[in-house]
């Protein structure tokens, strides 16, 4: 009635099984892949909480400022000098800018970059608790302040290479990555911020079989950027 041949109708049926049979395999598929993308979002959730759960970070608010305290409200003529010399002098070796008001027994230093602003801290601290201040005495003792914090940078970078596992990173990492310790990003201490990240990022790593080794340089790392500055 066709007018088919025997080959041709076996044609037909073959397609036609072979649309039905790729038509529910693809029905198959979607439910596969539902089923598999629920099970891995639920797999995630699972993996960040228990990583969540093993850490706890502290939150500090970020500032420009800091506060060195005075012992009496006459040590301000005295940071001040004659005709203002010495708090130029100050100013003009820290790049921070001194700012002496109403404020009772305390002296407020203003300045974006965290490291300068730490040294100046450093200094004033030194100077008010000496006593001796004027300007050759404050160019010897912002160079020592500087000294110092250039010790505590690389310190702090050791120490936050240690606390994560890692067995060594180059100098100048290590020099940035420690001045980290004097910088604060929405609301938390940007070292502290990576150090935690590593953790994270290492438990995750454990649990999906990832390289752990190459998890805890990056996580460290991730953030050393902000430790540069426009000499670099």
């Amino acid at each position: 009635v066709s007018s088919l041949t025997t080959v041709e109708a076996k044609d037909m049926l073959l397609q036609a099984v072979e649309n039905e049979v790729r038509e529910d395999a693809n029905r198959r598929l979607l439910v596969l892949e539902k089923a598999y993308k629920e099970e891995s979002d639920r797999r995630a959730r699972d993996i960040l909480m228990q990583a969540m759960q093993r850490l706890n970070a502290d939150v500090i608010a970020e500032s420009t400022t800091s506060t060195v305290p005075i012992p009496s409200e006459d040590m301000k003529g005295r940071i001040i000098g004659r005709e203002g010399r010495n708090i130029r002098a100050l100013e003009q070796a820290t790049g921070v800018d001194i700012i002496i008001d109403d404020t009772p027994d305390a002296v407020t230093l203003s300045c974006f970059d965290p490291v300068r602003r730490e040294i100046a801290k450093l200094a004033l601290t030194k100077l008010v608790a000496d006593g001796r201040i004027h300007p050759s005495r404050i160019e010897e003792v912002v160079a020592r302040a500087q000294a110092d914090i250039d010790d505590a940078i690389i310190k702090a970078g050791e120490q936050s290479v240690m606390e994560v596992g890692l067995h060594s990173l180059p100098p100048d990492a290590l020099k940035y990555l420690g001045r980290l310790k004097y910088r604060y990003s929405y609301g938390q201490n940007v070292l502290d911020h990576s150090i935690e990240t590593t953790k994270f990022a290492v438990s995750i790593a454990h649990e999906v079989g990832a390289n752990v080794e190459v998890i805890r340089r990056g996580g460290l790392l991730h953030d050393v950027g902000k430790g540069m500055d426009h000499e670099m």
